[in-house]
């Protein structure tokens, strides 16, 4: 027991899948645009707090020192241990702020003289320390290291200062130009904002489009499909989506119904040309019989009748007569049963045979008549009544009116996938123009059915147009007609 598997279905993305995507898309960028303008500006945020991080150092710097003088000032007139203690506390903070400036030898000015300050704050701690250490020995040189330790605590001071105020205008001017580019990226962030914007309304508009453009193009081909119109052109299929899966699915109907409408038109083509063929073979064949037996008797009572006469002249020896007769009788027996049907090739044969007989009585012997058949292919079918009347056209346009004995050739032979019947006489012959006539002679009043209502029948019957052929080398040479018949469906019909 087998089981069908579905058909696979195509993978596409649907519309909801896109919109998200894009959304999520956008949405992402715009969101690392903010972080990298948030990191760039709290980054210069920073630099704008480090610019006066020197001079806050320095002003811290100037305080400690100021601190160191005044503990100095307080235990030189106290002596007590709190401000001793006091002043080892501010010299310590003290020593620690100058261990931050720069001790390396530098081009740069503001450098160089934080440099010199470290080394005159050096020797202004080693100052106040012998000061101190003199007052607690009780020297009396402390005040004149008191007044050492002072001045150069002014001149310290006054450096400090000058050194702060060049900072603090340099950095002023590092201020203005940080604070100018955090401005400069503001303006940045709000352009880089609106270009993501107008960039998210361009793809809403762009995928929009996409998806509107294809569903217009459906709609206006629908209605054309609906007005009749189905030799509209396929629609281009777009993307992978459910749009382009209903647009896919219209194609394949639009085609559909037009191969269903060729098929039916063709149907319907093919019907009426049957039905033509029909009409005019049956009207083909009352005209053969029309021609053929134009007197207005009964065909059975005259072929009854003539066996009758034929069976008299037996009786009486009249041998000749009898043949005469029988082969009379035979011919309007052949008329009678076999017009409007298929017969075999050997029966229209021996029709011919009978008829060249009737003939030669009539014509004293005077048409002589041969055939070469091959009788393997007598079994073939063939509508009737066409061989009698090609001989027919021999006597009565070739033989008839000549001074030397007439001949009629049948011969019947395979070539390849047709068999040939010729016909042939040693007659009149034709001129060009009268050959290239004989083809469309049309019936008239008089006998003969006629090369014409041959050829039409033939073609009708095998559904061929290379069924008959007229030959002529001219005038005097006699004619030649082919029968062409198609082998496989003479055997078949």
């Amino acid at each position: 027991m087998s089981s069908s598997r579905p058909p696979e279905q195509p993978r596409f993305r649907s519309i909801r899948a896109e919109l998200v995507a894009v959304f999520c898309l956008t949405l992402l960028f715009v969101f690392s645009v903010n972080m990298y303008l948030f990191h760039e500006i709290n980054a210069m945020i920073g630099q704008i707090e480090t610019v006066f991080s020197g001079n806050s150092e320095l002003n811290d710097l100037q305080e400690r020192l100021g601190s160191v003088q005044s503990s100095m000032e307080q235990y030189l007139s106290t002596k007590s241990s709190d401000d001793m203690e006091e002043y080892f506390r501010s010299q310590q903070d003290f020593s620690e702020a100058v261990s931050r400036l720069n001790a390396a030898a530098v081009n740069d000015a503001d450098a160089l003289m934080e440099k010199n300050i470290r080394g005159m704050a050096g020797q202004y701690l080693a100052l106040a320390d012998d000061t101190v250490e003199a007052r607690r020995g009780r020297l009396t040189r402390y005040s004149s290291l008191y007044e050492s330790a002072t001045e150069l605590c002014g001149y310290l001071d006054t450096c400090i200062f000058s050194l702060n105020n060049s900072r603090l205008e340099h950095n002023t001017e590092n201020y203005g130009v940080l604070l100018s580019s955090l401005h400069t990226f503001e303006i940045i962030d709000t352009v880089l904002l609106a270009m993501v914007g107008l960039m998210n309304v361009f793809l809403v508009v762009l995928l929009m489009g996409r998806m509107t453009k294809p569903l217009e193009e459906l709609a206006l081909a629908a209605g054309r499909v609906a007005g009749g119109e189905l030799d509209t052109p396929p629609l281009e299929v777009r993307g992978r989506n459910e749009v382009s899966v209903v647009t896919q699915a219209f194609n394949q109907m639009v085609a559909s119904l037009r191969a269903n409408l060729r098929r039916l038109e063709e149907s319907m083509a093919a019907e009426s040309a049957l039905r033509e063929k029909e009409l005019l073979t049956e009207t083909h064949l009352k005209e053969a019989q029309l021609q053929t037996l134009q007197a207005q008797i009964n065909p059975h009572f005259l072929f009854n009748t003539l066996n009758a006469g034929a069976q008299l002249a037996m009786m009486e020896g009249a041998d000749r007569t009898y043949a005469y007769v029988q082969n009379v009788a035979d011919f309007f027996r052949y008329n009678v049963q076999k017009a409007g049907s298929s017969v075999s090739l050997g029966d229209e044969v021996a029709l011919v045979g009978s008829y060249v007989y009737i003939l030669n009585v009539r014509f004293s012997g005077e048409i002589g008549y041969e055939q070469d058949v091959d009788e393997s292919l007598l079994s073939a079918q063939m509508p009737s009544m066409i061989l009698q009347p090609l001989v027919e056209n021999c006597v009565k346009h070739g033989l008839t009116g000549m001074d030397r004995p007439g001949r009629i050739a049948l011969s019947v032979r395979r070539d390849g996938d047709a068999i040939l019947v010729r016909v042939r006489d040693n007659g009149a012959g034709m001129d060009p123009e009268t050959l290239a006539a004989a083809a469309e002679k049309k019936p008239g009043s008089g006998g003969g059915v006629g090369l014409y209502n041959v050829c039409m029948r033939l073609k009708l019957f095998y559904g061929r147009e290379d069924v008959l052929r007229v030959e002529s080398a001219g005038p005097g040479q006699g004619t030649e007609v082919t029968v062409r018949i198609p082998y496989e469906e003479a055997l078949d019909v």
